[in-house]
């Protein structure tokens, strides 16, 4: 399979999400055909197409779900829809063993108890955890985010890498070759506000931000990009350092901005500005520049934002579940400031369920401006591909000719999802999927996931040590020291 040159995907619905014939477009009998890392057909399937492309590919095709030879030059279709593979704009790939930890507490409180022990934790038991998991621990929460992402179809993922991970660059760098997945990773940066164990200097940040660069330069699913990790960690020289050298690199920034109600209010307090004026007022702000969240907006923060040109990912899950509340969305998209959904990381997430994030962007907005024409279906799916692929610059997010061979289908055999029909077919995947019908996922014309089978990692393991590691956490918490350094709660 991995040798073949070409490799076809057939199934009763296409949602191509291109441009070229529409980005609503619904096909019944749909196909896509690649080579390479590259799409180079896509539409309406016919029985003279599949003999063509038989007769023409022979000996190097790969038919997706084709049990071994095929009969009467037949190819099969699947019960399902084939769609791009979804981009996820902000998260974090340190998360998944502190799923359930420090639960029910504000952003600043979660962070200390939860993502700063945990990362103070791998860093100070390092050799010994090294030693039982053969990989140093950071490896073993990278590839269960990897895992993660391919299972809810995730094929391309901003990863914001912030606080100790910005020292672990190279194990996440090898958790997505071994994954098969592209990835761009913010690397983070603090100088104030923050962990004492993890703060940096303005020129320390950007010879690491440089070092990074170098070494990674030639890994071809691999994108290295400054990430301060918030506002209120973050000072001016820092900034402005780190957002010249994006300028210089021709590359985006990512930095977590406004994102709870309380620190927030703490910044304005301390500093006689929000983030946003802040980050306006050092020339951070353009529009290579991605906020994070963006909750807790005023009207001239708003009007800043689009002014500059930046861009905003929301995070529902997140947002609710740390009781951060949400940004004005429908507002963004009537000024039209660009707006990706995305996850955040699983810690505060719980899951990277990409879909249940885009119903839960529309739904809260429905329900907020009792107004049931918000957001329909269509919308946040397009919030998922298409547009987060538009803002990290990414060759993706549609199904045609000359894109990158990213896609995914989605298993219609459910109760849940029957009836699905040509005209539902969008809106079944938004408000009736429950994010695991994932069967096949294709990322830079490999396949990764096989009829739900992971081709390239070894999953039981990964599982297993992730299972392992956070059972170790919970140990080590009984007795660490509290940590209480981040942000408005200082």
């Amino acid at each position: 399979m991995r040798r073949a040159k070409y490799k076809l995907i057939r199934a009763r619905f296409l949602l191509p999400m291109s441009d070229a014939i529409g980005s609503t477009a619904r096909i019944a009998d749909g196909y896509v055909l690649t080579s390479g890392g590259e799409i180079v057909e896509a539409g309406p399937y016919r029985k003279e197409i599949g003999e063509r492309i038989l007769m023409r590919c022979q000996g190097e095709l790969f038919v997706i779900g084709a049990p071994g030879a095929l009969r009467e030059q037949e190819i099969p279709q699947h019960h399902g829809v084939i769609l791009p593979g979804f981009i996820k704009a902000h998260g974090h790939d340190h998360e998944s063993p502190i799923i359930g930890i420090a639960k029910d507490q504000p952003l600043t409180h979660w962070l200390d108890h939860a993502v700063n022990l945990f990362m103070g934790f791998i860093d100070e038991r390092a050799e010994s955890l090294t030693e039982e998991f053969g990989s140093p621990p950071s490896a073993v929460a990278y590839r269960k985010a990897r895992l993660d992402d391919v299972s809810y179809g995730i094929t391309s993922a901003l990863t914001h890498h912030c606080n100790f991970n910005k020292r672990h660059v190279r194990e996440l760098v090898e958790a997505n070759r071994e994954a098969g997945t592209r990835l761009i990773i913010a690397v983070g940066s603090q100088d104030r506000h923050y962990d004492r164990r993890i703060l940096d200097t303005p020129l320390g940040a950007v010879e690491r931000l440089d070092r990074y660069a170098r070494e990674f330069a030639r890994c071809e699913r691999v994108r290295i990009i400054p990430g301060p990790d918030q506002f209120f960690s973050n000072g001016p020289e820092l900034l402005g350092g780190l957002k010249q050298w994006a300028r210089d690199h021709g590359a985006l920034i990512h930095i977590h901005s406004s994102e709870e109600p309380r620190t927030t209010q703490w910044f304005v307090k301390t500093y006689g500005m929000t983030e946003v004026e802040y980050g306006r007022s050092i020339e951070f702000l353009d529009g290579d520049t991605m906020l994070a969240h963006q909750v807790n907006c005023t009207d001239r923060d708003l009007t800043i934002i689009r002014e500059t040109g930046a861009m905003v990912v929301h995070n529902p899950l997140a947002n609710a579940i740390l009781g951060s509340g949400m940004p004005p969305l429908t507002r963004m998209l009537e000024m039209g400031i660009p707006v990706a959904i995305s996850t955040d990381g699983s810690g505060s997430a719980d899951n990277q369920n990409i879909i249940n994030a885009a119903r839960l962007a529309s739904q809260y907005q429905k329900a907020r401006h009792t107004d049931a024409t918000l957001l329909p279906a269509q919308k946040v799916l397009e919030m998922i591909t298409r547009e987060p692929a538009r803002m990290l610059k990414l060759n993706a997010g549609s199904l045609e000719p000359g894109r990158d061979a990213d896609l995914v289908l989605l298993d219609l055999r459910g109760p849940h999802l029957t009836p699905t029909r040509l005209d539902n077919v969008v809106e079944n995947i938004i408000w009736a999927a429950n994010g695991c019908e994932v069967r096949y996922v294709m990322a830079g014309g490999e396949l990764l996931l096989d009829d739900y089978r992971f081709t390239r990692v070894d999953d039981a393991r990964i599982k297993s040590d992730v299972q392992r590691l956070s059972e170790l956490l919970v140990e080590y918490a009984r007795t660490a020291p509290e940590i209480k350094g981040t942000g408005a709660h200082r």
